[in-house]
């Protein structure tokens, strides 16, 4: 019988902010591929426990904004072949009104969190030469969105940070990349004004909204051997909204 495409049959990967959404999503499909899944999450226990339970995981719990917890996260998935880096928050607000903690708490939690994962994670993998590393960023992150400077800059150093740690990590045989959602199916994109939503379709030229499946499948195939020769690379997952 033929390997399946993408197989991660044998390999134990950490997501984090899996409870939901997105990192939900791309925890089950890790799992489909048969990758042993330990979901990290800071809110939604119960929610994790059932995402744990149907991939036959477990969910551990950890604050990645803070480096003291990230490193126990890691330390409690084992020895990693995978880390994907979903964790994130908004705290949007027009620059004039946001404050110094919904500043500190986006880029604490979005570029602190993966960075603070990532050092965790990347002594075992040096040390093994091989894994591969998946950070989320956004199309915010490339092009901007207004209200969301704190979001947009967290985003951004997502994309130079990878870039970064690719070339840093690439001669130990680790491989660091990223995807960007667009605007993808949500509990967020579900309370958009109708005339909101519309105009997001009018300039994606696949005309719908993107799926949590869609990213997961792209973090899937980056994580596979089927990628082996691509490091440092940002996938948009955006209906070709970022075209």
């Amino acid at each position: 019988m033929p390997e399946a495409f993408c197989s991660l049959e044998g390999k134990r990967a950490l997501v984090t902010g899996a409870s939901r959404g997105i990192g939900r999503a791309i925890a089950l499909e890790l799992s489909r591929a048969g990758a042993e899944v330990v979901l990290g999450y800071h809110s939604g226990e119960a929610e994790a426990a059932e995402a744990a339970a149907e991939t036959g995981g477990v969910a551990v719990q950890a604050d990645v904004s803070d480096p003291e917890q990230a490193a126990r996260l890691v330390e409690e998935a084992g020895e990693l072949d995978i880390l994907v880096n979903n964790a994130g928050i908004t705290r949007d607000g027009l620059i004039a009104r946001m404050s110094d903690a919904d500043w500190r708490a986006v880029l604490d939690t979005n570029l602190g969190g993966t960075f603070h994962t990532c050092r965790a994670a990347a002594r075992a993998m040096m040390k093994r030469r091989a894994g591969s590393i998946v950070n989320v960023t956004s199309v915010v992150g490339l092009h901007g969105n207004p209200g969301q400077t704190n979001y947009a800059a967290a985003k951004g150093g997502i994309v130079g940070f990878t870039k970064a740690l690719a070339r840093e990590l690439a001669l130990r045989g680790v491989r660091v990349n990223a995807v960007a959602p667009g605007y993808i199916e949500s509990r967020l994109t579900d309370v958009l004004p109708e005339e909101v939503q519309q105009a997001i379709l009018g300039n994606t030229p696949l005309a719908r909204l993107g799926r949590p499946e869609d990213v997961a499948e792209a973090v899937r195939f980056l994580c596979s051997d089927e990628a082996s020769f691509i490091t440092g690379e940002v996938l948009l997952v955006d209906g070709g909204l970022g075209m």
